[in-house]
């Protein structure tokens, strides 16, 4: 019993003793191996749709008189999109009209609004003329009335057609145009 005690003791006390070989272990492998596969495959690739996106177009600002107008068109070849803007020319009469009318020009402020047909109308009808010349009143009337001025006056000027500014002018032919090659792309 005491030898298997101070076996014990002696292992633990000596653990720096190692038993090893003083020859390696060599492990040589060689494979050779042919391989013949033949196979059939099919390839689906599904791939995100073409998009054509509009741009978006900030007009949240109320002191601009402008409104944003955009729009994509997509087939299978080709993806357009556009995006403009356009100038609303009623909200920058009254914006004029307004600002002239706080820095105390009344005249020019009415000045400015009977530039469209419904308020020279509305004017004449009323008995208060519009301005033309500085002329005010009765006297503004006289001159309204004569043959010189009839080209001047705002009602006089649509009569028989359609006024475009030249802003919707634009937007009407870019449109034109992309519906035109949307046309031929679908149908060719």
């Amino acid at each position: 019993m005491i030898k298997k005690i101070l076996f014990v003791i002696a292992f633990f006390m000596f653990p720096n003793i190692s038993f090893s070989q003083t020859d390696p272990i060599v492990t040589e492998n060689y494979t050779e191996s042919t391989v013949d596969t033949t196979s059939e495959s099919t390839s689906t690739i599904i791939s995100a749709p073409p998009s054509a996106i509009s741009p978006s177009i900030n007009s949240s600002n109320s002191d601009l008189c402008t409104i944003g107008i955009s729009g994509a068109v997509q087939t299978q070849i080709l993806g357009i999109s556009a995006g403009s803007t356009i100038r609303d020319m009623n909200c920058e009469k009254l914006k004029n009209a307004k600002t002239l009318y706080d820095m105390g020009m009344k005249v020019a402020a009415v000045s400015v609004m009977c530039q469209d047909p419904r308020i020279f109308t509305a004017m004449m009808d009323a008995g208060t003329p519009c301005p033309i010349d500085g002329m005010i009143g009765e006297q503004a009337r006289n001159e309204w009335d004569k043959p010189i001025n009839q080209e001047r006056r705002p009602d006089a000027r649509n009569s028989g057609g359609i006024n475009v500014d030249p802003d919707t002018r634009t937007t009407l032919i870019g449109s034109a145009v992309v519906v035109g090659i949307l046309a031929l792309l679908l149908g060719g």
